[in-house]
């Protein structure tokens, strides 16, 4: 296990060099979307006002203020990932996301797309949302507005972390991995309990 200090835009050579349980932090810009920003991308074809390549994303609708022109962090929390796995294929490979940072992980086809392209998930620690806060230097662009809560986000970040990678470029899924592990341990435990 190894930690990492990177910069955005990630090369595919960043991605590629991350292995399952490695520790990330990082500068530069982060996207934040979520539910209804892929679904106004994808189904209902609306191209991002801005290039995603080399870049990371993180699900999350964040609780910002506008004041003036400018809109102000109140609390950016993440969510559930698992749920948007099926448009994360296409940000890999239309859009050329290189980070997709969440909770709970994803799916046997994002893994699939993470490994041709060269991308990661990145685990985040559930309740962490003031540390993430905190992390956010600036609310820089907010595309789609009428969309808030769930428009699409460029954040500036500073030392954005600790994130685990979960999911890496070579087919690791610590989920699966987990998942298995449960099954394995779970016959036991039905003996253990009495339990047919």
């Amino acid at each position: 296990m190894a930690t990492y200090h990177l910069q955005t835009p990630f090369s595919e050579q960043d991605m590629r060099q991350l292995k399952i349980g490695d520790i990330v932090f990082f500068d530069g810009t982060l996207f934040g979307i979520r539910d209804l920003t892929q679904i106004y991308m994808f189904d209902q074809q609306h191209e991002p006002p801005v290039s995603l390549a080399g870049f990371p994303i993180i699900h999350t609708a964040p609780s910002l203020r506008k004041v003036g022109d400018k809109w102000e962090k109140i609390c950016v929390g993440t969510t559930t990932s698992g749920r948007m796995d099926r448009f994360t294929p296409a940000l890999i490979e239309k859009y050329g996301v290189r980070a997709v940072i969440g909770k709970g992980g994803q799916y046997q086809q994002s893994l699939d797309a993470m490994q041709k392209f060269g991308a990661v998930y990145l685990a985040i620690v559930g309740g962490a949302a003031s540390l993430e806060t905190e992390q956010i230097e600036e609310v820089e662009e907010v595309y789609w507005e009428h969309l808030h809560p769930e428009a699409l986000y460029k954040f500036r970040v500073k030392d954005f972390g600790p994130l685990t990678v979960a999911m890496d470029s070579h087919g690791g899924h610590r989920y699966f991995e987990i998942k298995a592990e449960a099954e394995r341990r779970l016959p036991g435990i039905y003996q253990k309990l009495g339990v047919a």
